[in-house]
């Protein structure tokens, strides 16, 4: 039988998917600004770009997630 997930392995299992999340919008926008011949400084602005995009959507995320949370314990 399998056991419930300790809070422990739930916030790992959290934190990966944060990075891995933030991972992929990071690298969107300079894998699409590659078919425009961009210059190296383009590829950096456009990854900044993305990780503060990332960033920025994590945050919404995570606000929007503790609403719920906090909502079922009701």
């Amino acid at each position: 039988m399998v056991e419930p997930m300790s809070r422990e392995e739930r916030n790992a299992g959290n934190r990966r998917i944060e990075l891995g999340f933030l991972l992929l919008v990071t690298a969107t926008p300079p894998l699409i600004a590659l078919v425009g011949d961009p210059t190296p400084v383009q590829l950096i602005a456009a990854a900044g770009g993305g990780f503060f995009l990332g960033l920025l959507l994590l945050w919404y995320l995570r606000r929007l997630a503790s609403e719920f949370t906090a909502g079922s314990r009701r």
